[in-house]
Parts: structure tokens; C-alpha cells; sequence
């Protein structure tokens, strides 16, 4: 199995080497996500799968049983710029392992068994993030077509840029799956920290993501008076150390954590002799605990208001996602957990700090994520890397997982 994980790793990831430097980039609905997808539908078909893809450009590998009802795992394949080769990676590599394990034991479901993987997981090209899952369970927002990434391109036409019809996503619903599970890398330190081999996960902390948009007023940077400017970034800079520190005290004062970051910056027009006549700070919060979330998007927003009464100049503030925390379901989470005991591995129970497609999911039908660990907990970077041994543990844990849901 190991070395049919290695080159089927490098083969997902388009590349020879899993030495990276400059990491991997693959955004949602790109020419590169398009090409990854194309690399599973052969490893698939490999495997003896027929493989398909959806109204929303997801694609799936069907084991076809005795009834159609599904029985479903994967993750994606798409990537934040520059990142690593097992984000999402590792779980559409393990659920077709655990399928060529269930294949090569002379194994046949009765469920049919799906391997899935989903368009556009990550948030790094438009900040919307699970953008192929949520068409999958039916709760996709179909306003946010006008979203642009940096270039100027629009969701519906990054969509309608790799063939697919954004008026027709919602066919991309699905009543038919059973159940699903995820596998992920870790993220973080979690399973190391506490000895343990896997991650059992009870929660995921959805974000509430922000746009603030500061408007002043470019000019010239040697003959503008500092008496008379609207330099936006000025105005928008106390954002950064208040998100911060407001985050720290919230969650050392609440039961449960919560973290708040300004992760994106844009300057414009970003010339080195003219003052910044707009800024969009864009905010992420997370919280398993809903209310914390929302009190501390609450705190941001007064603070802006109070900022633009200061500042000779506007602010406006969007909220691009506000997504309540998920609950997993409690007893597939148990089996889960179960069949990671019965085959001699430790488990750890956790909550996902990370939003994932599971997320959506569970909206649909009973689901669970299972974590492997990713070494330091070094995750959307090149140096991203889970072991063979550890890729191997999900794929074991998946395919007992597969063989209990999809019935003899």
C-alpha cells in the first residue's frame, strides 16, 4: 500500500517531487484544480472506479453495490497559494486506498461506496470557502456570484471559466448519500501533543469572515500635508493589534476559545509615493461557540465605527460568511472511533479549529472527520507533510469504516 500511496500522492499533486519549495498552488475553479481533478478520475478509473463529475464541478469515484444509496469519503484537491500537497490531499488519497484495500480483500459493498472530491474547498481565491460541497447539500448561497478574487474575477466566472454553467450549480444537490466521512490532516498539534496516532473530531468551528473596506484619499506623498490626508491604511492599521488583542482576552475569559485574525491586507493603488487611498482588511473568526463568534464580529464592527467618526473618510464592514459550528453525529463518530480502537491505534477526541467539507455535509446526513497528524502541525505551507505511516493509518481506519457502512 505504501508505495502505491507515494506515487499516487505525487500523481494528485501533478508533480514528480513532493520537494517543493514554492509549494503548491491550485485555487478553486483554476486550469491547476481542473488538471488534479482529471489526475483522480484516472487514479480512479485505475482502481476500477467509474469516475463522473456533477453540475459543480465535484467529482466522485462510484464502487457501485447492490442498492444505490451511497456510502461516501473524501476531501479536495484545491490548494491556497503556495501551500502544501496534503491539505485535503490526504483525504482523497486515503478514501482510494481504502477502497483498493477493500478491493484487493475480495470485498463487495452493498451500499454503493463514493469517493468524493470537491471543488473549490479552500477560501484562498474568493474568501468563500466549500463552494462544491455546499452545492452538494443544497445550502449553497447563490448571491455571492458577484464575488471577486484579486483579478477582478467574479465566482460565476471563474465557474463558467472551466465549463461549467453557475445557473446550474443547485443540480449538484444530492438526496441519495447515507452517510459520509472525512479524512484531514490535522492542522495543528493536537494528536502529537497527546501521543495519540488519530483525531476523532466532535465539532468544526466555522468562521465568520469580514471584509472592511476603508476609503480616503490617494495623493501624493512629498506635497500632501500630513495635517490634510485620508490615508486609509492609517485608519485601518489599529484594526490589526485591536482583533488581536481583543481575541486573546475573549477567549481567556470564556469557557470555550475562540481566535480572530486579520489575514489579508489590500493596499491600493500600492505605489511607493502615493499615500493609500483604499484598504480591504479581511477577517477570519472562529469559535465552536457561536455566540463568542458573533459578540467578537459585534466588538470589530463598533470599532470601525468608532475609527470612521475619527478618521476623515469611510468604512464599511461585510460580512462575507457567518456560518453556525457543527455538531458531528455523534455515533458515526463513535464507530469511527471504535474501529480506529480495534485496530490498535490511539485516539484522541478533539474539535476542528478548521472549517472543512464535513461541514457541510452534516447538514445532509450523518458525518464524521477523522484527523491524521501533519508533522509540527505545519499545514498551507510547502513544508506541509504527513507520513506514509500515517497516510497508511487513515486509509485502514476508512476502509473498516467503509466495510461496517456499506454492509456485506
Amino acid at each position: 500500500m505504501k508505495p502505491w500511496l507515494e506515487s499516487t500522492l505525487r500523481e494528485l499533486n501533478l508533480t514528480g517531487t513532493m520537494d517543493r519549495p514554492d509549494g503548491f498552488t491550485r485555487l478553486g475553479y483554476s486550469e491547476e484544480e481542473v488538471e488534479a481533478i482529471e489526475a483522480f478520475k484516472k487514479a480512479a478509473e485505475n482502481l476500477g472506479l467509474t469516475a463522473y463529475q456533477d453540475q459543480a464541478g465535484n467529482a466522485f469515484a462510484r464502487w457501485e453495490g447492490k442498492v444505490d444509496t451511497v456510502v461516501m469519503t473524501g476531501s479536495h484537491l484545491d490548494t491556497v497559494e503556495n501551500g502544501g500537497g496534503y491539505d485535503g490531499v490526504a483525504g482523497v488519497l486515503c478514501g482510494l486506498g481504502a477502497v483498493k484495500q477493500l478491493k484487493e480483500g475480495g470485498y463487495q459493498p452493498h451500499h454503493t461506496i463514493e469517493v468524493s472530491c470537491f471543488a473549490s474547498e479552500e477560501s484562498a481565491r474568493f474568501g468563500v470557502s466549500t463552494i462544491g460541497s455546499k452545492s452538494v447539500a443544497g445550502i449553497l448561497d447563490y448571491s455571492i456570484e458577484d464575488v471577486t478574487d484579486r483579478h477582478g474575477v467574479s465566482i460565476k466566472e471563474a465557474v463558467e471559466g472551466v465549463g461549467l454553467e453557475w445557473n446550474s450549480l443547485h443540480q449538484a444537490e444530492r438526496e441519495d448519500i447515507k452517510s459520509f466521512i472525512e479524512l484531514h490532516i490535522e492542522q495543528g498539534t493536537q494528536i502529537e501533543d497527546n501521543g495519540a496516532d488519530v483525531g476523532i473530531v466532535r465539532g468544526v468551528a466555522c468562521p465568520i469572515r469580514l471584509k472592511v473596506h476603508v476609503e480616503g484619499m490617494a495623493g501624493h506623498t512629498g506635497t500632501t500635508p500630513m495635517g490634510k490626508r485620508q490615508d486609509a491604511l492609517v485608519a485601518a492599521s489599529p484594526l490589526i493589534s485591536f482583533v488581536s488583542n481583543e481575541a486573546l482576552a475573549l477567549s481567556n475569559a470564556s469557557s470555550k476559545p475562540i481566535v480572530a485574525t486579520v489575514s489579508t491586507l489590500e493596499v491600493k493603488p500600492n505605489v511607493m509615493n502615493v499615500i493609500p487611498g483604499t484598504v480591504e482588511v479581511g477577517i477570519d473568526i472562529r469559535s465552536v461557540d457561536d455566540e463568542l463568534k458573533r459578540r467578537m464580529a459585534a466588538m470589530i464592527k463598533e470599532k470601525c465605527a468608532l475609527i470612521e467618526r475619527e478618521f476623515n473618510g469611510k468604512i464599511q464592514v461585510d460580512t462575507l460568511v457567518d456560518n453556525t459550528s457543527i455538531l458531528l453525529d455523534e455515533e458515526l463518530t463513535s464507530r469511527v472511533e471504535q474501529a480506529g480502537k480495534s485496530l490498535g491505534y490511539k485516539t484522541f477526541k478533539m474539535d476542528s479549529g478548521a472549517g472543512h467539507d464535513v461541514m457541510n455535509m452534516a447538514v445532509k446526513c450523518p458525518s464524521a472527520l477523522l484527523f491524521i497528524p501533519c508533522e509540527k502541525g505545519i499545514s498551507h505551507h510547502p513544508r506541509e507533510h504527513s507520513s506514509l505511516e500515517d497516510l497508511s493509518i487513515g486509509v485502514n481506519i476508512l476502509a473498516q469504516m467503509l466495510r461496517q457502512e456499506a454492509g456485506e
